[in-house]
């Protein structure tokens, strides 16, 4: 029982410290575009095929 009275302060915490995360990242901007890093490695990088012959 003696547990509870440290775990339980300690889980408010680190909760607390997550939803101060999540509402930073939020504000950052990290969550406004979300399609277009699905699209974009779909690009084939021309800079990458370049490099590999030139080297060899």
């Amino acid at each position: 029982m003696n547990v509870l009275f440290f775990l339980v302060p300690i889980a408010l915490l680190l909760a607390g410290l997550g939803a101060l995360a999540f509402r930073w990242a939020v504000n950052d901007g990290q969550y406004d575009d979300l399609e277009s890093p699905a699209y974009r490695m779909l690009i084939d990088d021309e800079s990458a095929e370049s490099k590999d012959e030139t080297s060899v």
